[in-house]
């Protein structure tokens, strides 16, 4: 479907402007939503911001676009799912009669 918006008022204009804004936010909303639904409350998380090491934290609550982690030394972090990387949970196993526990790789 085309729109000739050479023949469009102003008044038109503008009005189809916040209608394209309005529906790439909700594309984006859903798009961060959908990355969302692949981590649950409570799941240990790691994500590195600009200027930082990696840092490792659980999952305290969902925002709209985002989630909030609260890190090992007890920050709170606001942070896109799409930044966020799963920690797989350590296992224990026995190996001749001592505990050798797997770090996980990445």
């Amino acid at each position: 479907m085309a729109i000739d918006i050479d023949t469009l008022t102003e008044p038109e204009l503008v009005d189809l402007n916040h209608r394209i804004v309005a529906r790439l936010r909700f594309l984006q909303q859903m798009r961060a939503h959908a990355c969302m639904l692949e981590f649950r409350l409570g799941e240990r998380v790691s994500f590195q911001p600009d200027g930082h090491p990696v840092l490792f934290g659980v999952i305290t609550k969902y925002n709209r676009k985002s989630v909030t982690v609260i890190t090992e030394a007890g920050q709170h972090w606001t942070v896109a799912p799409t930044l966020l990387h799963k920690i797989k949970p350590v296992r224990e196993t026995a190996s001749e009669g001592g505990q050798v526990i797997r770090l996980p790789q990445k």
